[in-house]
């Protein structure tokens, strides 16, 4: 197991540093900031003034060397639009997201596993065709669209529910549910197949010819067997959900990572967007490697091999 651990790490780590490049040189591609924080009528000089304060008179190795150097020692920089450290900001704002993510990724499981195994049980009956088009539907319609039309519809027209923000629990309906749509079309479709192969088993089988009853089959015999692709699944859709946010908290101008984000690449403030993309990239690779560890405890064949 401590091989596997190790081989897991190693490799998100390379991908850990790959990403951190790719961002840096990208980050300075949307342009120079002094455009953005000077007026339009400042002087040549003042601009330069500027651009040798925060370093981008350099050239882009200096400025690298100087990031690894910094990242090295856990300083991501200062934020342009705040005068704060960037990590400290960005650490804020990361807690928002994640408790998204807990409230999301719970109501998703749960939806998929009892629709889905539902759905298994009698097939291509109606609550099985019914669950197949809604959960298609919902894997495949744009997380943008049903937020613009969620605001639409309950916020603007019927009034129902606040537009943005997040002083209530109202306020979090929107954002939770337009964020857990997908990741549940698709999780229903994974346990309907799971479920379909774990029922025509020869134990499913026995277990009828025995007496047992249609429940127990269904939710303890056929789902215990059937729940390691989900496991897979669910995994990323985790993952999907910590980087989906993006669009549905700038919908809802909800506060986490996501706007952050966003307006951070707005204002090209690089040494949030840095951070924020970092910090971002270690809980996608720590929330893999849990579930990677999970998986090949479950089956030992995983870590085998």
């Amino acid at each position: 197991m401590g091989s596997f651990i190790y081989k897991r790490s190693l490799q998100s780590l390379l991908s850990l540093i790959g990403l951190i490049v790719l961002v840096f040189f990208l980050a300075r591609i949307t342009g120079s900031p002094v455009d953005l924080y000077l007026p339009q009528g400042a002087s040549q000089e003042i601009r330069n003034q500027f651009n040798e304060q925060f370093g981008f008179n350099d050239p882009l190795y200096i400025q690298f060397g100087r990031f690894i150097w910094g990242l090295v020692h856990l300083d991501m920089g200062q934020s342009l639009q705040f005068s704060r450290p960037a990590t400290e900001i960005v650490l804020q704002a990361f807690p928002t997201t994640l408790m998204l993510a807990a409230v999301t990724m719970p109501l998703v499981i749960v939806i998929a596993v009892v629709t889905g195994s539902l759905a298994a049980f009698k097939p291509g009956g109606i609550f099985d065709r019914l669950a197949s088009f809604i959960s298609l539907l919902g894997a495949s319609t744009p997380n943008f669209w049903v937020a613009i039309v969620g605001v639409l519809v309950f916020a603007v027209t019927l009034r129902v529910l606040p537009t943005s923000g997040t002083g209530t629990p109202l306020h979090w309906v929107l954002p939770v549910a337009v964020l857990a749509l997908r990741p549940a079309g698709v999780l229903v479709q994974v346990v309907r197949t799971s479920m379909l192969t774990a029922l025509s088993s020869a134990y499913i089988k026995t277990a009828r010819a025995k007496g047992v009853g249609s429940r127990a089959i269904v939710f303890v015999h056929a789902l215990r067997n059937g729940l390691l692709p989900v496991i897979t699944v669910a995994s990323d859709q985790t993952a999907g959900i910590v980087n989906g946010a993006v669009i549905v908290e700038t919908v809802f101008g909800f506060p986490g990572i996501g706007k952050l984000m966003i307006d951070s690449v707005m204002q090209r403030d690089f040494a949030v967007i840095q951070a924020a993309v970092l910090v971002t990239a270690l809980a996608v690779f720590i929330i893999n490697i849990l579930v990677d560890i999970t998986y090949a405890i479950v089956d030992p064949r995983i870590r085998y091999n």
